[in-house]
């Protein structure tokens, strides 16, 4: 009976893995086959399989053993508080996929708290993909606030910034960070910080029941310095500070201890908020992002992650 059972269950999760590679990685039931080293016919039996057990709906709902011992590996190892684990799917380069999904299913959760909830919000990629996916609601209880400025460096609004995107599906109250990402001085982020509408806007950010941010990396490709918001000139200082990530435009190390001066001394996003008082789930994933991540979890800059097999992996190393 219990190699029967065991067997039911391998089989569910070669099923619940086919259907994630069908319906959301978006792969071919050839490229399935290829992917799993099983025949073409066995992967069409285990995507039927998927839809038929219910695992499949808009979102894969069937959690992957081999993910759930990663992220129990992941939270004991960094004393997390919520770490979710997708799988990986080998032959895509996203930075997104998978870990967009499970944010915005978690980001739903919490909105369908019947008491109110104030939910901070990073920017990025990964956070954009991620409120891309929400389903419509109407959540006029709960507030939801931006923890960074939502104008870019030219004076237009920030592509990444999602606070809108947010406000527009859910029907929540939202607070934008009407400031520049980074300030051109010190002395004018203190400036705009002490602002009446600015400054609520930060209290209402630190007292954030759940905060959702991205990791961004500070490698040759960093969002940073791709979206303009640093010159190549801060970008080289950073590096050789030893800088590694960023969360909201704090910049880091390999240690999660935030650089100081530079421009630390110039972002104008609000401070991450407490690890104590309330969640913070970084959505995270890739080769790249690594060290980022592993820092920013052993700092405990976040106390929550949503990554992928392949990133977990590499966490654990």
């Amino acid at each position: 009976m219990a190699a029967r059972n065991e067997t039911s269950a391998t089989r569910l999760d070669d099923a619940a893995r086919a259907g994630w590679l069908y319906y959301v990685a978006g792969n071919t039931q050839e490229e399935i086959a290829s992917k799993m080293g099983i025949s073409r016919q066995s992967a069409q039996r285990l995507v039927s399989l998927s839809v038929s057990e219910g695992l499949i709906k808009v979102r894969l709902d069937h959690p992957i053993g081999r993910c759930l011992d990663l992220a129990e590996r992941l939270r004991a190892r960094y004393a997390l508080d919520h770490c979710e684990v997708v799988p990986s799917d080998p032959g895509s380069t996203s930075s997104t996929i998978g870990i967009a999904e499970a944010g915005a299913a978690e980001l739903e959760r919490c909105l369908r708290s019947p008491d109110p909830v104030i939910i901070a919000i990073g920017t990025g990629r990964t956070l954009k993909a991620a409120i891309e996916q929400l389903q419509p609601m109407d959540c006029p209880h709960h507030t939801v606030v931006s923890l960074t400025g939502n104008i870019a460096p030219d004076g237009s609004a920030a592509f990444y910034n999602v606070i809108f995107n947010v406000a527009d599906t859910v029907k929540a109250r939202s607070f934008p960070m009407p400031l520049p990402v980074i300030a051109s001085s010190a002395k004018e982020r203190a400036m705009l910080h002490t602002q009446p509408m600015i400054a609520s806007t930060l209290d209402l950010a630190a007292r954030a029941n759940i905060t959702f941010v991205g990791i961004g990396h500070l490698g040759s490709d960093a969002p940073l310095l791709l979206d303009g918001f640093i010159s190549e000139t801060e970008h080289k200082a950073l590096q050789k500070a030893g800088a590694v990530g960023e969360i909201c435009g704090w910049v880091f190390d390999a240690e999660g201890r935030l650089i100081e001066g530079q421009t630390n001394d110039r972002v104008a996003s609000a401070p991450i908020p407490s690890r104590e008082n309330g969640r913070v789930i970084a959505l995270a994933m890739g080769p790249a992002k690594a060290a980022a991540i592993r820092a920013a979890l052993a700092r405990r800059l976040a106390n929550g992650i949503i990554t992928d097999e392949q990133t977990a992996e590499l966490l654990l190393a």
